[in-house]
C-alpha cells in the first residue's frame, strides 16, 4: 500500500477513534446535568428561607455580630475562586478565571491585599505555574460538591475573617464562581460572602414579602451565632452547585463541538482516501495499458 493511503486510512482511525470519545464524554455530561440542575433546584429554597431567617434576626435584634459588622479601613480582602477539576469544558475554568483576575485588580486598586482561596485543580495549577502564594486550596469535587465540603470551607473563611488582620485575617470575603441561567447560558459572577450582606437570588424581594418576627431565646446573639455560620455555609453550597451545573453545561457544549468537527474531519479524510484510491487505480491502468502497448510494439517490430 502506498504511503499516501496507509497514512490517510491511520488518520482516519484515529480521529474515529477520538470522536467515539468524546461522544461518550458528551452523553455523560448530558446525562449528569440534570441531576445537577435538580440539586441545584433544590438547595434554592433552603437558601431562600434560611436567608428569610437571618435577615429578620440580623433586622429587628439591633446586634452588632462580628459577621455582619463592616471593619474600617480594610485592608485585606479574601477571593474564593471555584473552578473545575478537570478540561474538556471549553472556556469554563478560563472565564472563571479572567474574572477573578478583574477582581483581583479592583481589590488591589483599592489598595486592599488580596488573599485567594482556590476550589478546583484548575484554579491550583494557574496560581502555582504563575508561583502565586495560595491560602488554602480544595479539589475533587468540581462537578459533585457537597455540603461537608462548602461547611469546610465556610469554616476556614468564617475563621480568617475573624482572625484580626495583624495576624493574618481578612477583612472581607469575595466568591467567584459560575452563575448557571440555561442550557446555553452560564456567565462568571461575583458575590461579596463577609462582612454579611443578606442578599440571596437574582430578583428582588416582593414588596408585600413581610420578615417573620420572632422572639429570640436564649439572646438574639446566640441565635445569629448558629445561623451565621449556616448561612455562610449554605451560600457557598449553592455556588457551588450553581458551578457544578454550569461545568457540565460546558462540558457537555465542547464536546458536542469536539464530536462534530471529528465527523467533519472524518468525511474530509474520507474523500481525500477515495481521491488517492482512485489516482492509484488510474496509474495501475495506465501502466498496464503502456506495458501492453508496449510489447505489442515490441511483438510487431521482432515480425
Amino acid at each position: 500500500m502506498p504511503a499516501n493511503l496507509r497514512e490517510l486510512r491511520d488518520r482516519k482511525a484515529s480521529v474515529s477513534t477520538i470522536k467515539k470519545l468524546t461522544r461518550a464524554m458528551e452523553l455523560i455530561a448530558a446525562s449528569r446535568i440534570v441531576k445537577a440542575q435538580q440539586r441545584a433546584g433544590a438547595a434554592g429554597p433552603y437558601a431562600r428561607e434560611l436567608t428569610r431567617a437571618v435577615s429578620a434576626v440580623a433586622t429587628f435584634s439591633n446586634v452588632d455580630h462580628p459577621l455582619t459588622t463592616e471593619k474600617e479601613n480594610p485592608r485585606r480582602a479574601a477571593v474564593l475562586l471555584l473552578t473545575s477539576d478537570r478540561g474538556q469544558a471549553g472556556a469554563y475554568s478560563a472565564n472563571v478565571i479572567r474574572e477573578g483576575e478583574r477582581l483581583n485588580q479592583l481589590l488591589r486598586e483599592d489598595e486592599k491585599q488580596v488573599v485567594p482561596y482556590i476550589s478546583g485543580r484548575k484554579g491550583i495549577a494557574y496560581y502555582t505555574f504563575r508561583q502565586r502564594e495560595v491560602a488554602q486550596t480544595w479539589s475533587g469535587e468540581s462537578d459533585n460538591p457537597s455540603f461537608a465540603r462548602a461547611r469546610e470551607i465556610a469554616d476556614a473563611l468564617i475563621e480568617a475573617f475573624l482572625t484580626p488582620t495583624e495576624e493574618g485575617g481578612v477583612d472581607e470575603i469575595h466568591i467567584v464562581f459560575t452563575r448557571f441561567v440555561s442550557m446555553l447560558t452560564q456567565r462568571p459572577d461575583v458575590i461579596r460572602l463577609l462582612p454579611l450582606e443578606v442578599v440571596e437570588g437574582e430578583e428582588p424581594p416582593a414588596a408585600d414579602d413581610v420578615l417573620p418576627l420572632y422572639e429570640f431565646e436564649p439572646s438574639a446573639e446566640e441565635v445569629l451565632d448558629g445561623l451565621l455560620p449556616k448561612y455562610v455555609a449554605s451560600r457557598i453550597h449553592y455556588c457551588m452547585l450553581q458551578a457544578a451545573a454550569s461545568e457540565l453545561a460546558n462540558r457537555q457544549r465542547a464536546m458536542k463541538s469536539a464530536t462534530d468537527n471529528a465527523q467533519d474531519l472524518i468525511e474530509k479524510l474520507t474523500r481525500d482516501l477515495n481521491q488517492a484510491r482512485q489516482a492509484q487505480i488510474t496509474q495501475e491502468i495506465s501502466e498496464i495499458v503502456g506495458g501492453a502497448s508496449a510489447l505489442a510494439d515490441a511483438t510487431a517490430g521482432s515480425e
